[in-house]
């Protein structure tokens, strides 16, 4: 698993020599490939950063697992039938994110489960 955020150089770089909206799908674009999954966070489903690593994404070949908030926003409608979208009915920003949250330690849990069974 790669956190496309983490590497600040790259993160400013990209940002500041290219636009902000590509932080995620230029190094997407360099690593991603075909049968990876992206896993994309917007709690309104309107980030346009988000919304363009999930272009990406789908240009790649690369499954996008999707977790948005208050009817999915603009990430709803370009998911595909092979995407996996969780959209946590609420209007709220933090109830959203703890939703969210309950969901990112339940995949761990699973990953964990799976990698490593008891």
């Amino acid at each position: 698993a790669i956190a496309l955020a983490m590497d600040s150089s790259t993160m400013t770089s990209i940002a500041n020599d290219y636009a902000y909206q590509q932080v995620f799908s230029k190094p997407l674009r360099a690593l991603g490939r075909r049968g990876d999954a992206l896993f994309a966070i917007s709690t309104s489903g309107n980030s346009g950063n988000v919304i363009e690593a999930i272009q990406v994404a789908h240009e790649l070949g690369v499954r996008v697992v999707a977790l948005t908030g208050n009817g999915g926003g603009k990430i709803a409608g370009l998911l595909r039938a092979q995407d996996v979208h969780v959209c946590v009915p609420h209007q709220r920003t933090i109830r959203i994110q703890e939703v969210h949250l309950l969901c990112l330690h339940c995949l761990c849990d699973a990953i964990d489960t799976l990698l490593f069974p008891r």
